[in-house]
């Protein structure tokens, strides 16, 4: 099943994605049907208002607003082999983990705002995501992935300079947290549409250019291990967790300012069995209709 939050004629609804339609369910938004708890898919087809609209008359949102997403990196040690190439400021190693910040998220086909006074080396992540479905705390590994009600597409949008000079203090948020660096989408597939996430073809391009292709069997590390890892900071229902990027962003390449992001570029995030998530860059401008602010950070 996938489960998306749409707007039509100014009203924001939750539903169900089947085929070229959405079925509207009768919740007030996505994290209040994850916190009906249960079978997330039975929980759904038993609110069906009944009311269905053509997708192509809907503007997708981004599919869920959690109270956490626990952002975790390193876990593809091709990332981490491409930055000892790289020279990167530190090693990426397993187990990185910080909490991002969901006033950032944007949902598909928003556009990323290009802060061009706050960085000039803007990098794209993809990332596979777990949905959590039934909250808890201080999980064993054998019953982790239980607590995955779903899978969703995450481009984990970073000011590669400002990374850089924050890792000098060993964190690295607020380069990955400015106001629209965290597309998500287009919708939640549950769990049982994908019984093995471990082999999932992973792409990105920007303007119809590959650049990183990958799959999720090169994790390092399984999902249950991930949350069971974090799970002494508790889960409540509806969090996501993401799982790191794979090999080939724009700051680990032969030739990065050619890669970073800029206005006008279409970035395409893609996982098999779940979808694509598309976004735009837009200059400051463009967006708010006049110069960029002076910045005195960094």
């Amino acid at each position: 099943m996938k489960l998306a939050t749409f707007s039509k004629n100014g009203q924001r609804h939750v539903g169900i994605v089947e085929d070229d339609s959405v079925a509207v369910v009768d919740v007030a938004d996505m994290r209040a049907l994850f916190d009906l708890g249960g079978v997330l898919t039975d929980q759904a087809n038993s609110r069906r208002s009944g009311q269905r609209h053509a997708l192509a008359s809907v503007k997708l949102e981004a599919p869920i607003i959690p109270k956490k997403i626990f952002h975790t990196a390193g876990n593809y040690l091709e990332h981490g082999e491409e930055g000892k190439k790289a020279g990167w400021v530190a090693d990426i190693r397993p187990w990185i983990v910080f909490f991002q910040n969901p006033d950032a998220i944007i949902g598909p086909d928003d556009p990323v705002i290009y802060p061009e006074h706050l960085t000039k080396e803007l990098d794209y992540e993809l990332e596979f995501c777990a949905v959590i479905g039934k909250p808890g705390k201080h999980i064993p590994v054998e019953q982790a992935q239980s607590h995955v009600a779903g899978y969703v597409i995450f481009n984990d949008i970073t000011a590669r300079d400002i990374q850089r000079r924050e890792m000098e203090s060993k964190n690295f948020v607020f380069s990955k947290s400015i106001d629209t660096f965290c597309p998500f989408g287009p919708w939640i597939v549950t769990a049982d549409e994908i019984p093995d996430p471990y082999n999932l073809d992973l792409l990105l391009t920007v303007n119809g250019e590959k650049r990183q292709v990958s799959n999720t069997s090169h994790l390092s590390v399984t999902l249950a291990q991930i949350i069971s890892k974090f799970s002494p900071a508790g889960y409540s229902a509806g969090d996501i967790v993401t799982t790191g990027t794979v090999a080939g962003v724009a700051a680990f390449s032969k030739d990065p300012q050619a890669w970073y992001l800029k206005p006008g570029d279409v970035v395409e995030a893609q996982i098999e069995k779940i979808g694509t998530l598309r976004n735009r860059i837009i200059g400051w401008e463009e967006a708010y209709g006049k110069p960029a602010p002076a910045w005195q950070g960094f």
